[in-house]
């Protein structure tokens, strides 16, 4: 029996995930259009430049992000790679704290400050809560990442119409996952002022049902749970242990396991 773990949610093959960082004014545009489109987006906040000036408040942040997902990005933005072993702890650690108490549920991302990282940070991040960690090193293509820990997206949102109209057409040999995962800042659009490049992407994929819209936290999820997955020794009895269903082709057809559950195929 030949079990590909190809699938996404409702057995698609596609998905797609935005993040954008800092929790800037402009984010208020941002995810009214988001939601226009039906898209799902991670946003990666500094709770201590929360009410600064130009910056979202901390008494919205729960009510704006709602349907999407609030995530980790230090609280004051360091360069964490020279930054003292100590200072990335607390950097991280408080502002955790700092988003859970305003959202009501664990973080457990974070986009690095600049982007950049070491060894050393990425080594610190599980012992923090930290399952997964972008960076800016965007390579282009649609493959799932190695690592969550360094988590590098496809481009960044100035080629997201271009990218765009690649994945949507994108017909794989082989069966397998193709992620587009699209990262910025909500004050580019209003800096270059081409707001009109989230319209362009969001008509482009709206309503579509061959691809997955999820958050970040939605992606780590389904991901592990999928690694969770118990099979027989001739693969013909799946058990799903975890509390979300997931999807995979067994001899080519898409088979749930729903969670919590045993199939036999």
């Amino acid at each position: 029996m030949r079990i590909r773990l190809d699938r996404f949610p409702q057995g698609v093959t596609k998905a797609l995930t935005l993040s954008f960082d800092d929790g800037r004014d402009h984010d208020r545009r941002l995810v009214r259009m988001l939601n226009e489109y039906g898209l799902k987006g991670t946003f990666h906040l500094n709770s201590g430049f929360l009410g600064n000036e130009g910056y979202i408040t901390a008494s919205e942040v729960a009510s704006l992000f709602q349907g999407h997902e609030v995530s980790a990005h230090t609280v004051d933005h360091p360069f964490l790679e020279i930054s003292p072993k100590d200072h990335v702890v607390r950097e991280i650690l408080q502002d955790r704290e700092a988003l859970e108490e305003l959202v009501g549920y664990p973080v457990r991302g974070m986009s690095y400050p600049f982007g950049t990282h070491s060894d050393q940070v990425v080594d610190l991040l599980p012992g923090l809560g930290i399952e997964y960690a972008r960076t800016v090193a965007s390579h282009g293509g649609y493959q799932m990442p190695s690592d969550f820990l360094r988590w590098h997206p496809t481009c960044h949102h100035k080629s997201m119409v271009e990218q765009v109209d690649a994945f949507v057409q994108l017909e794989q040999r082989f069966s397998r996952m193709a992620l587009l995962y699209v990262w910025g800042h909500s004050y580019e659009f209003e800096n270059d002022q081409n707001w009109e490049l989230i319209e362009q992407f969001g008509e482009k994929v709206k309503g579509r049902t061959d691809i997955w819209f999820a958050t970040n936290a939605e992606i780590v999820a389904y991901m592990k749970a999928l690694d969770q997955l118990r099979l027989s020794a001739n693969c013909r009895i799946i058990e799903n242990p975890s509390a979300i269903s997931v999807w995979l082709s067994a001899e080519g057809e898409v088979i749930e396991i729903p969670a919590g559950q045993i199939v036999r195929i």
